[in-house]
């Protein structure tokens, strides 16, 4: 049974949450205000107000607002593949300095179960939009809700971005970027900033795609080999037979041959990524989306588990995943990594 006081809040938040669904102030407003909104972040430091309170007064005045945490409204979709759309996102005012080529979290809860998923930065713009491009996963829920459901005008929810890939700070002899589906993201974000902050030495692009309707960007890209003689990119097909202009199956020491570069850049699944560095001798940078094959088992031994948040103790093993150990025992921890 409600008390009088927490029927009040109850309705109230009911309210609240059906008027936020319309914005009474433009995002932009909201971005300009955060600054003052550091009197609040204080008190609720000082456990004077509770952050979910002010949260929920800030979004009957646009939904994307928040107290601390990182919201963005979905500005535009774009096809840049078969199986690939670019999201353009206008972040509130708590997004960080972000840079080209991170990545970050993409939150979004489905049907009481909060799913989890990290994309790369694509596009940073100082007026606080973003891109970033999701690439569909067979039988993945985030990624699929994201291609097919999503609409202009929705709100999402982001983690801070992080990552260390960088543009050569030096790269006389040039760069080679060597990317393998969706590795394409990060590098394309980094090779955007670049060219435009004037880079002018070589600038080689290797794709590894499967097929031609997968060459994600594929229209830009080639409209920036016109804009900018520096730039060659090149595809490589692995399921459809390889024209003249371009590479044939899966990476391959001669794939390197003639190419110039002092610096390389590679992204994609842990095996293209370990294939590319042990062709490579110079200087490199990776990003591997995808984790290395699993050690042979040890044999079955049982560990003690202790979950922060819950305090739950239990006895587990060495076989089944965290995720997997704390659903058998009645949690629902946020998740990332069956999508």
């Amino acid at each position: 049974m409600l008390t009088e006081t927490q029927g009040f809040w109850h309705f109230s938040e009911q309210l609240f949450t059906e008027i936020a669904v319309m914005a009474l102030i433009p995002l932009a407003w909201a971005r300009a205000a955060s600054g003052l909104l550091r009197p609040m972040r204080a008190l609720v430091a000082q456990a004077w107000l509770r952050e979910a309170d002010v949260d929920l007064l800030l979004q009957v005045l646009h939904p994307a607002w928040r107290l601390n945490r990182v919201l963005a409204q979905v500005e535009g979709r774009e096809w840049v593949a078969e199986d690939m759309l670019a999201l353009t996102l206008r972040c509130n005012g708590n997004a960080g300095a972000w840079q080209p080529g991170q990545h970050l979290q993409l939150l979004l809860e489905q049907a009481g179960v909060r799913l989890s998923r990290s994309y790369s930065l694509t596009a940073v713009h100082g007026d606080g939009r973003i891109e970033l491009a999701i690439k569909r996963q067979p039988g993945g829920r985030l990624s699929n809700y994201l291609l097919d459901h999503l609409a202009v005008g929705q709100v999402l929810e982001l983690g801070q971005a992080s990552g260390s890939l960088q543009w050569p700070r030096t790269a006389g002899a040039g760069v080679l970027l060597l990317a393998a589906g969706s590795g394409i993201t990060p590098l394309l974000g980094l090779l955007r900033q670049a060219l435009a902050e004037g880079f002018s030495a070589p600038v080689t692009l290797l794709h590894y795609v499967r097929s031609r309707s997968q060459r994600a960007f594929n229209r830009e890209l080639q409209g920036l080999q016109l804009l900018y003689p520096n730039l060659r990119v090149r595809w490589a097909i692995s399921a459809e037979p390889a024209t003249l202009d371009e590479l044939s199956g899966r990476f391959q020491a001669s794939h390197l041959t003639g190419l110039p570069g002092s610096s390389v850049l590679v992204c994609g699944p842990y095996g293209f990524v370990a294939s590319v560095r042990q062709q490579w001798a110079g200087e490199l940078q990776s990003e591997a989306f995808s984790l290395p094959p699993a050690a042979p088992a040890a044999g079955l031994q049982p560990l003690q588990l202790q979950f922060a948040r819950s305090q739950l103790r239990v006895t587990g093993d060495n076989a089944s995943s965290l995720l997997v150990q704390a659903e058998q025992h009645g949690l629902r921890p946020a998740h990332g990594c069956r999508q």
